[in-house]
């Protein structure tokens, strides 16, 4: 990898995404929808491209030329039912396809490890608009990394485990978590994998 596209990069983890890519030596291409929310850090180091994921076009404008593809969609704590993280995972895997750009990686919720029994029924529709994003991931012949977070910590780094298909802890660090984003797309042994992720001895 050598230059990706990071799609949420002005979220939470998202901002520590691209920080962590530049600490790499990677070229990064950043969508915004809103100016006032790109930290000043990021000017002149990152290319900004403004747009919406819900639109094909800034997706595919985003994405041209990358080797990589990073999608942290978020809804920055609302919970009400909303489709546009499935519909903007759906234009980049078409924009991806169209581009010949094959590996991403793509954060949801170790929620999707569970039962619906056993998600608290404020997280529901939240929940039900990962699976839809979980599904296109999985059907889209592409080389993803579906990485599932349990809770997200504003925390110092530390170690961390991943395991595939079930989730090894209760919380991990927005550092790591967002390390782990970057990193996996170089990982073979995560590619077509669902990642589970959580700090050690948690």
């Amino acid at each position: 990898m050598q230059r990706i596209a990071v799609i949420g990069g002005t979220g939470m983890t998202g901002v520590h995404v691209v920080d962590y890519a530049l600490q790499k030596g990677l070229q990064v291409r950043l969508l915004y929808r809103s100016e006032a929310t790109v930290p000043e850090r990021f000017k002149g180091k990152v290319e900004l491209c403004q747009g919406n994921v819900v639109n094909y076009d800034d997706c595919k404008r985003v994405i041209e030329g990358v080797d990589g593809v990073c999608i942290i969609l978020g809804t920055r704590n609302k919970l009400e039912a909303t489709t546009e993280l499935s519909r903007g995972t759906a234009n980049l895997i078409q924009a991806m396809n169209a581009e010949n750009i094959k590996r991403f990686s793509i954060v949801m919720s170790s929620f999707l490890f569970r039962p619906d029994s056993e998600v608290p029924a404020m997280f529901h529709r939240l929940n039900d608009e990962h699976r839809r994003m979980l599904e296109l991931t999985k059907a889209s012949n592409l080389e993803f990394i579906a990485i599932l977070p349990p809770h997200i910590a504003d925390e110092p780094s530390t170690a961390y485990t991943v395991l595939h298909d079930e989730a090894p802890g209760r919380s991990i660090s927005k550092y790591d978590l967002a390390k782990f984003i970057v990193d996996s797309l170089d990982q073979p042994e995560h590619l077509g994998q669902v990642c589970g992720i959580a700090k050690k001895n948690d």
